[in-house]
Parts: C-alpha cells; structure tokens; sequence
C-alpha cells in the first residue's frame, strides 16, 4: 500500500474545499486520502464533502464521530489505524501544490534515515518561504513553485522538529516512538511535534523536503499549556529553535528557490508583456 494522506477535519468550510481542490489538482489518481472528522464540520462543509467524494479521482474515505474525543486522541486513532504505512498528516487548510505527495515519497526514498519529512510552506516557521519564520501570502501560481522546488538539489537537511503544515511519517519510526501523547498535548500540531522529537532522539532525522511544497494562509496554533510541556519535556528543543532560526542555515536554499521561481513565473510575465494585441472590428 502506498502513502495514505490524513486529513483531520477542522470547522472552515471554505479552507476544506481550496484544500480539497487542490489535492485533486495536485495528487496523483488513486491516491487514498482519509478525512477523519471529529464531530467538527458542520453542514456546508459535509456538503463540501458529499460533492467532493462524487466527483474526486483520488481513493477517498470519509468518516465522522458522534462525539468528539479531542484533535490529538482523534489524530492518534487515525495513525493506529495506518499503522505500518506511511503517511501524511495535512492541515485541514493546506494547499499542496503539484507533485508535493510524489516528492515527499522520492524524499523517503532516498534517505532511510529520515522519519519525518516537511515541505516548504509560505507559513512553515523553520520551514517558510520566501522568509525564514514569517508568515507570507499564498504564492500566485502554485504550479510554478512546484517547478522550482523539484529543481533544488535534493539535500535534504535536517529541521529541529517536523512542522506541522505538512509531514510525511515514516512507519517503521513512528511504531518504534509509540502514539501521540495526549495526555500532555490539547493540539495535535504540539502532539506531531513531541512525536518527531522523539523519533529524532532515537536516530531518525527531522527532515525539509526541499523539492514540495504546501501553502497554508497562517501557522498552526498550539493550545494553551502545549509549548510549555514541549519546552518541559524538551529543554534542549526550543534554544536549538531560537538557534536555528538566527544562524539561518537554509538561507542559500531559499535564495535558490526565489531564483528558480523568478525563472518559473518569467515566461508568463513575458507572455503577457508580448500578447498580440485585438484585432479591431473593422465591420
């Protein structure tokens, strides 16, 4: 079985189907896809859904709980539930751009090593682009920045944790750290991230896909109390975050892939500047 895509629904109706749309757009035929909902969605977005799941060419399933357990048991019950595969956790508000599922598979592929593989985003924290840890808007042609990422030398370097936009667990990892805790985490996103610490502290690497890419309007947000029982049970992870984020290691990446961009988008620029004009109506 290949990698299964999860997708834990939240309560915008309007994020789900950009996000839908996308997967179609963007994700190879076939490819399953389960959106788990936790009591969450309401009308519009189970309509979004219905139309959806009629008209998708992915291998889509849909389920949806009487009652609510909370995002992070939600979350852990799906992960059991794919245990032995790898797969995706997606925000419910992601919007992946083409290839981003094929590249973050050839970045499992070539690395055994790595347990968590992220993509860029343009609010991916240690993973953003074009600007290190700053939030900015949806690139204009996705299709183009997929282009200059799969264009990016495939280095693969490592992250201080996994970022939670996007990211690709590793089986055989994810069994060896065990579920997510929720006992001390309230959000699935400070869940995700325990788990790859813990997956990194027994060898595996936190990886940035540098070849995908996921958009997202804004950063995930953590519940009150989830990064202080990060920074609790991780003392060394935060100033490694703090660190990371000043020394700037993937500045000379970034600076690539704006290049390759420019280079991606110029032809349309071009295309417009030199559009042959209307012919007039000379009747």
């Amino acid at each position: 079985m290949g990698t299964v895509v999860l997708l834990p629904m939240g309560v915008d109706d309007t994020a789900l189907d950009r996000c839908l749309g996308a997967l179609d757009a963007g994700t190879p035929a076939g490819t399953a896809i389960w959106l788990a909902d936790d009591g969450q969605a309401g009308p519009r977005a189970q309509a979004v859904i219905e139309h959806w799941l009629a008209h998708t060419p992915l291998q889509a399933e849909y389920t949806r709980r009487a009652r609510a357990i909370g995002e992070v048991a939600h979350l852990d019950e799906m992960l059991r539930a794919c245990d032995g595969t790898d797969v995706v956790v997606l925000a419910p508000d992601a919007v992946p751009a083409p290839g981003w599922l094929q590249q973050l598979d050839a970045c499992f592929a070539r690395d055994a090593s790595i347990g968590s593989a992220t993509p860029w985003c343009n609010a991916g924290e240690t993973a953003a682009w074009p600007r290190l840890g700053e939030i900015s808007p949806v690139p204009e042609h996705l299709d183009a920045i997929a282009q200059a990422c799969a264009a990016l030398p495939s280095l693969h370097p490592e992250l201080p944790s996994a970022v939670t936009h996007a990211v690709l667990l590793r089986a055989n990892a994810r069994r060896k750290a065990g579920g997510l805790d929720m006992h001390s985490y309230a959000s699935w996103s400070a869940a995700l991230i325990d788990l790859s610490l813990r997956m990194a502290g027994l060898g595996w690497r936190n990886a940035l896909c540098e070849n995908a890419f996921v958009a997202r309007d804004t950063e995930s947000t953590a519940q009150d109390g989830d990064m202080e029982a990060l920074g609790t049970r991780w003392p060394a992870w935060q100033p490694r975050l703090a660190g990371f984020l000043m020394a700037d290691p993937l500045r000379a990446t970034r600076e690539a892939l704006q290049q390759l961009h420019q280079q991606a988008i110029m032809p349309r620029s071009q295309g417009d500047l030199f559009a042959a004009p209307a012919t007039p109506d000379l009747e």
